[in-house]
């Protein structure tokens, strides 16, 4: 995909352009929320416990503790939370060991974000040491700051991680493009006044006032995030 892509900063009688790309991980930039569940799967298997497939939808894309505490309460599991999230982040971290699938079009708009040095953030409900394995792949060159799940006072679907990474990045929430694959990344997104790309992954996600819907990322490229600002004037 070609862009022809206007000079970070640009400015009109009608506002700033784009000035920061706050990117999800699990889903969005790397192919893993099957991970997860198939993580979740085994450790409960392990307690004696087996899942029940519809209770993906509302594990995916939410903070270890949520997941993790629901997970526990309809199984019944005789296991503290704080135990179980070791469990379930070992586990995980084994599998991105042995490997680590990209989404179609995510290498190369990080490597498009990067050239044309958009400020540019992964914010991801994972665990700090989560997220700095992924980035061993992802290479941490591509982005100005990282949030994770366990950084914040209150994660995902709260404000806070869209709202830090605003902060960080010297942005103004209404002028990031953030890009999200889960309705609780989606409504953290939003809640921080952000404009929105949802790539669904899991479960589906409806077109909304300041939420564009699309397929993958290879949709999506510097002139389209462009564009989501134009549109907003």
């Amino acid at each position: 995909m070609t862009s022809t892509v206007p000079a970070l900063g640009t400015r009109t009688a009608e506002g700033s352009a784009l000035q920061a790309v706050l990117l999800d991980m699990d889903g969005t930039l790397v192919d893993t929320e099957g991970f997860w569940w198939d993580v979740e799967v085994e450790v409960f298997a392990s307690l004696g416990h087996t899942l029940d497939e519809s209770w993906r939808h509302v594990v995916v894309g939410g903070p270890m503790t949520r997941s993790a505490g629901f997970l526990i309460e309809a199984t019944g599991a005789d296991i503290p939370l704080d135990e179980l999230t070791v469990l379930l982040n070992d586990g995980f971290e084994d599998r991105i060991g042995r490997a680590l699938p990209l989404m179609p079009g995510a290498g190369r708009l990080l490597a498009e974000l990067y050239e044309y040095e958009i400020p540019t953030a992964l914010v991801s409900a994972s665990h700090r040491r989560i997220i700095d394995r992924v980035l061993t792949s992802l290479g941490a060159h591509h982005f100005s700051l990282t949030v994770a799940g366990d950084e914040v006072p209150r994660t995902k679907p709260h404000p806070d991680p869209y709202l830090a990474a605003a902060a960080g990045l010297g942005a103004d929430p209404a002028r990031c493009a953030v890009i999200e694959d889960t309705a609780t990344g989606v409504a953290a997104a939003e809640a921080a006044g952000c404009q929105v790309v949802a790539v669904p992954s899991v479960a589906p996600i409806a077109p909304a006032l300041r939420r564009t819907v699309v397929t993958s990322l290879e949709e999506v490229d510097l002139t389209f995030l462009h564009g989501l600002m134009t549109e907003m004037r």
